[in-house]
């Protein structure tokens, strides 16, 4: 970490982070930079220097992304409520809210090409391509990646770790197109019957309540079953 008024080159960066993120790169610390979640200083030569301040920021936006899975969206807004005062601060453990999944159902303004994508996953182009075949991935008109496929295709790579293929994930995407139904006959369908931008507002608020619950009552009987499994 720079001390006093010193600062940080983007390799010396990324070897401060590394060891507590593994699957960093400059590319990705790159990528941050251009999304605009840090903005580090430049010399008169273009060269980009990190102050503490923008190290403990990169800190906060990975482990918000590896440990809550959050979207860049959601990060960005975090991160603009602490500049205002209005949000926890950014520390050294990078401490991020919310044990809960968080669901942000406006449309994602996000749009990665193919390389954008690898960049930001730390994934090699034979993983993608696996995670892309299996149909998990929601690509937009153009081929265009969004925020949602990042968290997807990440969550998925470190499913990998256990022996776990995209393949074998299908299963779940099925359950979760069937939840998808289930808020849009409940919820969905009979908000947007309304004329205008209300009814799709009170879509969103509806389906994101719903969509909350589902999720907190999927963890709780994955909980409960794994108790009752390692019960001695």
């Amino acid at each position: 970490m720079p001390a006093g008024g010193s600062h940080l080159s983007i390799g010396e960066v990324l070897a401060c982070l590394r060891p507590d993120f593994p699957e960093l790169t400059i590319s990705k610390i790159r990528f941050y930079e251009a999304a605009g979640l840090v903005e580090p200083a430049r010399t008169p030569a273009g060269y980009r220097k990190f102050s503490t301040r923008d190290v403990e920021r990169l800190r906060y936006v990975l482990t918000a992304k590896h440990d809550h899975y959050l979207p860049l969206r959601v990060i960005r807004d975090q991160l603009e409520a602490i500049d205002a005062g209005e949000g926890p601060a950014v520390d050294r453990g990078g401490s991020a809210p919310g044990p809960h999944p968080q669901f942000d159902l406006r449309p994602s303004e996000v749009r990665l090409t193919r390389e954008q994508m690898l960049a930001e996953t730390g994934l090699d182009p034979d993983q993608l391509a696996a995670i892309d075949e299996s149909g998990l991935l929601h690509r937009r008109r153009g081929g265009y990646y969004d925020a949602d496929d990042v968290v997807i295709a990440t969550i998925v790579a470190e499913l990998g770790r256990f022996g776990l293929e995209p393949r074998h994930l299908r299963a779940f995407k099925g359950a979760a197109d069937r939840e998808v139904g289930l808020v849009e006959q409940l919820v969905v369908q009979p908000n947007t019957r309304r004329r205008g931008g209300a009814g799709l507002e009170r879509s969103r608020e509806n389906a994101t309540e719903l969509a909350t619950r589902l999720a907190r009552l999927h963890s709780a009987l994955l909980q409960a079953g794994l108790r009752h499994t390692l019960s001695p």
